[in-house]
């Protein structure tokens, strides 16, 4: 099935090897939350693509993983652009002894969530999210 879902890559040679897969993944886990997906637009970037971002967006100068911009107009809506560093998405995965593509899974639903609404600001927040993430992530039909 088709979604208004898009992969690009920026500033570094990367592609998914499952797009299809991993977009009616992404479709399932928002239709789950009882919201419309509009678009998505993943970037996928180097640590200083997304560095640039974080500076000159959110005036935080600092490395991460991921930003989500949130485009949606109206409630109950998925709609937005996803920025997510390559190179954070490897070194973290080594630094927690995970695969890959289960630790770039986890930060692709984490954006979503952001979308449908989770925040990540305080500790419960947290809590909270990570439940999200490891329910969203035992809805995958593949495998990482």
């Amino acid at each position: 099935m088709d979604h208004p879902i898009e992969f690009f890559s920026e500033d570094v040679d990367f592609a998914l090897n499952n797009p299809q897969q991993i977009s009616d993944w992404i479709a399932t886990v928002i239709d789950q939350h009882n919201q419309e997906l509009v678009n998505l637009t993943y970037i996928f970037c180097s640590d200083d693509y997304l560095h640039q971002i974080n500076v000159e967006y959110l005036d935080h100068d600092t490395l991460t993983d991921i930003i989500t911009f949130n485009n949606a107009d109206e409630e109950g809506t998925v709609e937005g652009d996803i920025f997510i560093s390559i190179d954070r998405v490897r070194d973290n995965a080594q630094e927690l002894g995970l695969s890959f593509e289960d630790e770039l899974h986890r930060v692709i639903i984490h954006g979503v969530l952001h979308l449908l609404g989770f925040k990540d600001k305080t500790q419960q927040e947290e809590v909270l999210m990570r439940k999200a993430e490891d329910s969203s992530l035992s809805l995958r039909k593949f495998h990482a």
